[in-house]
């Protein structure tokens, strides 16, 4: 799926905006996305504490108005870079996109290599997902509608929780708690391992079989159910091999697959594009909302 009748003018600013965004996402810094995004579409709730290390933390954008009776549907989503480097402050514009549509939104940090290596940023993210959970039966979130989702290395930390049981059952919870989950341009299998900030988080040339996602397709038949996105062409991850190869495996499972290809996107500025400026790069901020709004509640 592309972003249809693309004009060349918009093709060459894709290339010509794909070297900022580069520098933005892969930054510490506050991007040129996020100094845009609105105060006034979401309310904003930083720093929760999910766990005592100071990378477990999460910032919540909720959406603004009425709460529905059962709650506001909610995602958790993890950002990617390498497990190696990332922090919550910059995707903003992430958290503002599904606020301001009616979905609260939770970024959470996680411990990263060197600190930590595969699987300690599992049980991380688990436990933000779990906090988040119980939080629901306190505050404006459905226990039923919650989603996990991530950006490259976030999303394998959303995979791995979706369709290998062990990561959830250290908190008492189970992937059949999930209504669902979403990746964007996910390594799902990615051995042997070329990269080398990615082979010591998972102790190259030991790489535990087991921590590919798509060894788990079918740990849970139904899977549950999954939005994939990827570029046509990713110069980081393959598409055809993760994403192409992961939706087949849990189809076969049983599972429902919403799959997404933009020819209009590359690896970077396919979480870019969930922005409100950069939404013409391909409409994967319309195709995700579209999967959250109509995937059933979880035990529905």
């Amino acid at each position: 799926m592309s972003a249809p009748g693309l004009p060349q003018l918009q093709r060459r600013r894709l290339l010509a905006g794909g070297g900022l965004l580069l520098a933005g996402l892969g930054g510490c810094s506050v991007t040129a996305i996020n100094e845009r995004v609105p105060a006034d579409t979401h309310r904003f709730l930083g720093a929760l504490d999910y766990g005592p290390h100071p990378r477990q933390k999460l910032d919540l954008y909720l959406p603004v108005g009425p709460v529905p009776a059962a709650g506001h549907p909610w995602l958790l989503f993890f950002y990617g870079g390498s497990w190696n480097r990332g922090e919550r402050a910059d995707y903003r514009f992430v958290g503002e996109a599904f606020a301001s549509a009616g979905i609260a939104c939770a970024v959470a940090d996680y411990r990263l290599y060197p600190e930590v290596r595969y699987p300690d940023f599992l049980h991380d993210s688990a436990r933000a997902y779990a906090w988040l959970r119980a939080e629901a039966g306190r505050g404006p979130l459905d226990r039923r509608r919650g989603f996990v989702a991530g950006h490259s290395a976030g999303a394998y930390n959303a995979a791995m929780l979706a369709l290998d049981p062990r990561w959830l059952a250290a908190q008492d919870l189970h992937p059949r708690d999930l209504a669902g989950w979403a990746g964007l341009a996910g390594p799902y299998d990615f051995t042997p391992i070329r990269n080398r900030e990615v082979q010591p988080v998972f102790h190259h040339p030991a790489v535990p079989p087991e921590s590919q996602p798509l060894a788990h397709a079918a740990d849970l038949r139904p899977p549950r159910p999954a939005f994939l996105a990827a570029p046509l062409s990713d110069w980081l991850v393959g598409t055809e091999r993760n994403t192409g190869g992961l939706a087949r495996a849990l189809r076969a499972a049983g599972g429902s697959v919403t799959e997404r290809i933009y020819d209009t996107a590359t690896h970077i500025t396919l979480a870019a594009a969930l922005s409100r400026d950069l939404r013409w790069i391909a409409p994967v901020h319309a195709d995700l909302l579209d999967f959250l709004r109509q995937t059933p509640p979880a035990g529905g």
